[in-house]
C-alpha cells in the first residue's frame, strides 16, 4: 500500500459508512414442534431491503490528527525518494566528469608521448654522431616506455566509470559506451555568500522536516484516546412477507441509536502511549536538527573546496608554466651540448606531473561543483512535494 492510499484510507474515517443488506427468506416449519397450533403458519415468506449508517464524531480530532499523519508521512517518503534520485543523479555526474577528467589525462599523455617520441628520436641522431652516449638513449627509451604505459592505465579506469554510468542509466554496460572528449569547460563561479534558505530545496530536510509533523500529530492521536468515542448509527428499510407488499409504507421499519465509550481503567497504557509520542517527537526533532547542521557543514565544505581548488589551479597552472620553460631551456642546452640528457629528463618528468596534477584539479572542481549543486538540492524545493 502507498502513503497516499493511507491518507485516502484515514481521510475516509471523516464520513459516515453505509452500507445496504437485501434478503429474502421463505421458511417451511415443523408441523410436529411443541408450539405448533393451528393458528399459526408453518409456511411464510420474510422479503427485507434495509440500509444502515454508522458514524464515529471526530470530537476530540483524533481522526483529523491521524489524516495530518498520514499526509505528513506521505509528504516525508515523497521527499525521501526525491533524495535518493538527487544522489543517483550526483553519483551520475561525477561518474561523467571523472570519465571526461581521464580523457583529458589521455590527451595530455598522447601528447606526451609524440613529444617522448621526438627527444628518443634526438638522442638517436645525437648517438650516432657520437655525441650522445647509450645511456642517454635508454634514459629516453624509458621514459616514452613509461608514458605509453600511463596512458593506457587510464583506459581501465575509464572503462570502470563508463561501466558504472551505464549501471546508473539502466543500460547493459557491454553495450553502453562514450566517445572519448576531454574535458575541457571550466567550473561556473558560485558565490561565496548563499542564504540559508537555499537548504530548503534540500529534499533530505523536507522529508525530516514532514517527519517532525508526522510525530507532532501522533502526541494528538494519544491524547484523543483518553476522552470517550462518541458513535451514532441508524438502520432503516422495508419489511414484508409478499414482494407485492414491499413497497407499501407500512412496510417501513428504522432504528436510531447513540453510544459513548470511555475507558476508565486501562493500567497506565494510555499514559505510556502518549510518553512514548512525546519521546518519538523529540528524537524526531533531534534528527530534523542534525540534518540541517549536517546540510550546512556539505554546503561549507563544497564552497571551501571550490574555493581552495581555484587558488589551487591558479598556483598549478604557474608551475605548469615554469615547468614546460624549465623543458624548453634543458632541451636547448641539451642540443647544444652544455649538459646531459638526465636534465632534459627530469625537466620533462616534471612538467609531465605537474600537467596532470593542473588536469586532475579540473576534474576536482567539476566534481566539488557536482556537490555543491547536490547539497543545495538540486534545483528542487518544497513546493514540489505531492499535495494530498
Amino acid at each position: 500500500m502507498s502513503t497516499r492510499d493511507l491518507v485516502r484510507q484515514a481521510r475516509s474515517q471523516l464520513f459516515p459508512t453505509v452500507a445496504v443488506q437485501p434478503s429474502g427468506l421463505r421458511t417451511k416449519l415443523s408441523d410436529n414442534r411443541p408450539t405448533a397450533n393451528a393458528l399459526t403458519r408453518n409456511q411464510y415468506s420474510d422479503i427485507a431491503l434495509q440500509g444502515a449508517l454508522s458514524y464515529e464524531i471526530d470530537l476530540w480530532g483524533q481522526v483529523r490528527r491521524t489524516i495530518e499523519a498520514a499526509r505528513e508521512n506521505a509528504q516525508a517518503s515523497a521527499g525521501e525518494l526525491e533524495n535518493v534520485n538527487l544522489s543517483l543523479h550526483s553519483e551520475l555526474a561525477v561518474n561523467y566528469f571523472s570519465l571526461r577528467g581521464l580523457d583529458l589525462q589521455k590527451q595530455l599523455l598522447d601528447s606526451t608521448v609524440i613529444d617522448f617520441e621526438r627527444a628518443l628520436e634526438l638522442t638517436n641522431i645525437r648517438f650516432r654522431g657520437g655525441v650522445s652516449s647509450a645511456v642517454d638513449v635508454s634514459l629516453a627509451q624509458t621514459q616514452l616506455d613509461s608514458a605509453r604505459a600511463q596512458a593506457i592505465d587510464t583506459g581501465v579506469q575509464r572503462a570502470q566509470l563508463e561501466h558504472a554510468i551505464a549501471v546508473l542509466t539502466g543500460q547493459a554496460a557491454s553495450t553502453f559506451s562514450i566517445p572519448p572528449s576531454p574535458l575541457a569547460a571550466l567550473p561556473p563561479q558560485i558565490p561565496l555568500g548563499l542564504p540559508s534558505e537555499l537548504l530548503e530545496r534540500r529534499p533530505d530536510i523536507a522529508a525530516a522536516e514532514r517527519s517532525v509533523a508526522a510525530a507532532n500529530a501522533q502526541i494528538g492521536i494519544a491524547i484523543a484516546a483518553y476522552y470517550p468515542q462518541i458513535s451514532l448509527s441508524a438502520a432503516g428499510g422495508l419489511e414484508s412477507g409478499a414482494i407485492g407488499t414491499v413497497l407499501n409504507g407500512s412496510s417501513a421499519l428504522w432504528s436510531v441509536a447513540g453510544s459513548a465509550f470511555e475507558t476508565v481503567v486501562d493500567g497506565g497504557r494510555r499514559r505510556a502511549v502518549t510518553q512514548q509520542a512525546r519521546d518519538n517527537y523529540e528524537a524526531t526533532v533531534a534528527s530534523y536538527r542534525q540534518n540541517v547542521l549536517e546540510a550546512f557543514q556539505q554546503v561549507e565544505d563544497s564552497l571551501a573546496a571550490l574555493r581552495i581548488l581555484e587558488q589551487e589551479s591558479v598556483t598549478q597552472q604557474a608551475a605548469v608554466t615554469s615547468a614546460r620553460r624549465s623543458v624548453d631551456l634543458s632541451t636547448t642546452r641539451y642540443k647544444g651540448g652544455t649538459t646531459t640528457y638526465l636534465e632534459v629528463l627530469t625537466a620533462q618528468s616534471t612538467a609531465l606531473a605537474n600537467e596532470r596534477i593542473a588536469a586532475d584539479l579540473m576534474t576536482q572542481r567539476m566534481i566539488a561543483n557536482v556537490q555543491l549543486v547536490k547539497a543545495l538540492g538540486g534545483g528542487w524545493d518544497r513546493t514540489q512535494l505531492p499535495k494530498l
